[in-house]
């Protein structure tokens, strides 16, 4: 299959099993053939989205010392600015020619776990931007309850109970992305020296693009396919969490950003797991051997982390 499918998501907030099933049938069809989907009827305004692309034009604007002096540099918990090239998703192409800044969930600086030290459970930084903080957590709310109902969905169609995901996600691991690849991405020699060859970490990326071209997305055949912006839609991709709590069923996807020709803004919210959740197939596949072996949403995050950004160590990240 060599395109990407349109699925609607109202069918899964329908009070119809039926509908919700047949939803979630398209849902798992893109999870195994394709990896990918685009979801549209998803209920988060278009104002919302709208303010967040803003706001995120506003923080990349900022002198390079004020984005710096929030560097995930500062943070143990995946938190803060990254700046241009600090990132090597594919450590064999060379460093990624786009910079980022990365929110979790919001959580005080007294909160029991935070204080604690909890891995991934830190406070996020932000910048001195009248309005910035209240806007962004306004779309960061918004994706949390959109991926949620996904997840029934897959649910469905994995045969689980509809809710067996909720436990999970009743205080997940989130990181939301604003990314700004600049034009030509000093790069244009390499297909993916926006950001290069990967496949994501945890269980499902939201993703909001611009109108300017750049992401691409690996066949099972092989080859290489435009994903193209749709109006009102997100794009949409189970990752490597999902993929081994399935037991395989699904497969996450390898796709890359190729330097845009022109400057390119994009936001990135990768739902994940609680961090003391258990990823164990047999949970979901009880009938079937295991292909890895059960391990905490937090290891296994780390795990993938350490080897992303060339600062961090097993010490410190």
């Amino acid at each position: 299959m060599k395109e990407i499918p349109l699925i609607s998501i109202a069918g899964l907030r329908s009070d119809d099993i039926e509908e919700r099933r047949k939803t979630a049938a398209e849902l798992g069809r893109a999870c195994r053939e394709v990896g990918f989907f685009y979801a549209v009827d998803h209920g988060i305004p278009q104002s919302v989205i709208d303010t967040a692309f803003a706001e995120s034009q506003r923080f990349f604007a900022l002198p390079v010392e004020d984005k710096q002096a929030l560097s995930i540099k500062r943070s143990p918990h995946n938190r803060g600015y990254v700046a241009m090239a600090d990132e090597k998703l594919n450590p064999e192409s060379g460093a990624d020619m786009k910079e980022a800044f990365n929110l979790g969930v919001e959580l005080p600086e007294d909160h029991p776990e935070v204080v604690a030290g909890k891995p991934f459970r830190g406070v996020n930084f932000w910048p001195e931007l009248a309005g910035w903080r209240d806007n962004l957590l306004a779309y960061f709310d918004a994706c949390l309850d959109l991926g949620r109902v996904i997840h029934r969905g897959f649910s469905l169609d994995l045969g689980v109970s509809e809710d067996f995901f909720a436990q999970h996600l009743a205080e997940p691991v989130v990181t939301m992305r604003i990314l700004r690849y600049p034009a030509s991405a000093g790069q244009s020699d390499r297909k993916d020296g926006g950001a290069g060859a990967h496949t994501d970490y945890g269980n499902l990326t939201l993703l909001a693009t611009d109108k300017v071209a750049g992401l691409e997305v690996l066949t099972r055949q092989g080859e290489w396919i435009d994903a193209p912006h749709v109006e009102g839609a997100f794009v949409c991709n189970i990752g490597d969490c999902l993929m081994r709590w399935s037991n395989d069923t699904y497969v996450s996807t390898p796709h890359r950003v190729r330097p845009p020709e022109q400057e390119r803004y994009s936001i990135a919210y990768f739902l994940e797991a609680n961090p003391d959740s258990v990823v164990d197939s047999r949970d979901i596949c009880p009938d079937e051997t295991p292909k890895y072996a059960p391990v905490t949403f937090a290891d296994y995050l780390k795990s993938r982390l350490d080897a992303t950004y060339e600062h961090r160590t097993a010490d410190n990240s």
